[in-house]
């Protein structure tokens, strides 16, 4: 087993395993729209929205695949392979990652991730919202789209950690001697 060249903090693993679970409600919601319900979603004539044709149904997918992937990558802050690059990898496998090369991706996407859901999330109380056709079908969409709002400050807050682990502790040793 490999382990990290500093020890990653309990709650920055366990942290780092509840992120995927983050987007997990919102994929699994979509998949619905793709097996062919309206998830109580109505057109604008009032009538239950359908996903059309198979470009649709295939970028549903494409995007609730793409979601997980990218929230598996949190991982890299815990996990061996976001401190030097696996073998396997052509060019950089086996070299060190530079730390500000995990950093300022992660900070990025965080905060790319706080500004997409804050904006997607601007009108959901209000009557501005996706009309569905029924208050249990919007809460249902709501709850499943909710954990979204705590990726980004959640992937920040493991980047902290990261940080702390891989910056700051080289910087004190640095400063010792």
């Amino acid at each position: 087993m490999h382990t990290t060249e500093r020890p990653v903090p309990r709650w920055a693993y366990r942290l780092a395993h509840v992120i995927p679970l983050l987007t997990l409600p919102s994929g699994l919601w979509r998949l619905g729209l793709v097996a062919g319900s309206s998830m109580g979603m109505l057109d604008g004539s009032g009538r239950p929205a359908h996903l059309q044709g198979f470009g649709e149904a295939t970028y549903v997918v494409v995007l609730t695949v793409f979601s997980e992937a990218v929230a598996l990558i949190a991982f890299g802050l815990v996990k061996p392979w976001g401190e030097v690059a696996p073998r396997w990898i052509p060019v950089i496998g086996g070299r060190r990652v530079a730390p500000y090369a995990a950093i300022v991706p992660a900070v990025l996407g965080a905060l790319s991730l706080i500004a997409i859901w804050t904006f997607g999330f601007r009108d959901v109380f209000t009557d501005h919202f996706i009309p569905f056709s029924s208050t249990a079908w919007k809460a249902l969409m709501i709850t499943c789209y909710a954990p979204l709002q705590l990726w980004g400050p959640a992937l920040l807050v493991l980047t902290y950690a990261y940080y702390r682990r891989r910056v700051s502790a080289s910087e004190d040793v640095v400063s010792v001697r």
